[in-house]
């Protein structure tokens, strides 16, 4: 039974703090030491996912009892809300940084260092002979020749199943707020398979642009901000992906009603988030 609206549900002590806490420990390490060269980073790291992993499980599943058993009324529904909102607001700020650092060295540092406006000293005495171009590997050639990645081709493609997966997690939603089951289930089912075909072409990207164009993360700056934005939004869909087949997974089994299913609201507005976040990547990343 539902707790009434003047109570607020107040959970008991938990275990998995310290677990996701011992999980990202042995993540960052295991990281900081396979990049450095060592031998046992790499499993180090892994142990940390492994454990992350778990913890997820075991905590999102005491969530999900604790919602279908009844005990959360509409102030756990808002504290929840408020809760995703001010995640997405720091998503939003975290690539404003990324796109903020783009702008800055295209616009700015770039120009600066070839001695535009009144930077001409700039030029003359840290790399004297340097013209501002972009895309930049900087002075002194970083990285070697390389070509940038181009609008057309895999990019144009990736942004189309973004923007046809925002329409299918729209449907999706529509449906389950009509009480449609069948149709939640066919349109949120594509709306992760999209999602998962875009990661895959990501990183076909990524050998290509690897192999075939040398573009890296070591060439200049233009390699670092174009692997740093699209690798960290890439990673974005993968957990959104993930979020929505888990999604998925709770509707195949009747979780959600069509006035209680904000788990549904919260992975879809992640969804929307990434696909504005990829437009603006699209543009200022791969068009301009």
């Amino acid at each position: 039974m539902a707790h009434a609206d003047d109570r607020y549900y107040v959970p008991h002590d938990s275990h998995w703090p310290i677990v996701g806490a011992a999980g990202l420990l042995f993540l960052m390490v295991g990281v900081s030491v396979w990049l450095n060269g060592g031998d046992t980073g790499f499993w180090v790291m892994m142990t940390g996912v492994a454990i992350m992993v778990f913890m997820l499980i075991g905590w999102f599943g005491e969530v999900i009892g604790e919602s279908e058993g009844g005990l959360y009324n509409n102030q756990v529904d808002m504290s929840f809300r408020m809760g995703m909102f001010w995640f997405i607001f720091s998503e939003v700020m975290f690539f404003a940084a990324f796109f903020g650092a783009l702008f800055y060295a295209r616009n700015m540092a770039v120009p600066w260092l070839g001695g535009e406006s009144n930077n001409f000293f700039t030029n003359l005495l840290l790399w004297e002979g340097y013209e501002s171009t972009w895309p930049s590997n900087g002075p002194g050639n970083m990285g070697g020749e390389y070509e940038k990645m181009g609008p057309m081709g895999l990019p144009l493609i990736n942004t189309a199943i973004l923007l046809t997966s925002s329409i299918t997690v729209t449907i999706a939603h529509h449906a389950l707020l009509h009480s449609q089951r069948n149709l939640l289930k066919i349109f949120l089912a594509a709306t992760f398979i999209l999602g998962f075909i875009f990661v895959v072409l990501q990183a076909e990207e990524y050998v290509h642009a690897y192999q075939e164009l040398n573009l890296k993360m070591t060439s200049g700056i233009y390699g670092s901000t174009f692997f740093m934005l699209t690798g960290f939004h890439g990673m974005h869909v993968t957990i959104g992906a993930i979020m929505l087949l888990i999604i998925w997974l709770r509707v195949m089994k009747g979780h959600f009603t069509a006035t209680r299913h904000f788990a549904f609201e919260a992975a879809a507005w992640y969804w929307h988030f990434v696909d504005v976040v990829w437009v603006g990547l699209y543009v200022f990343v791969y068009w301009m």
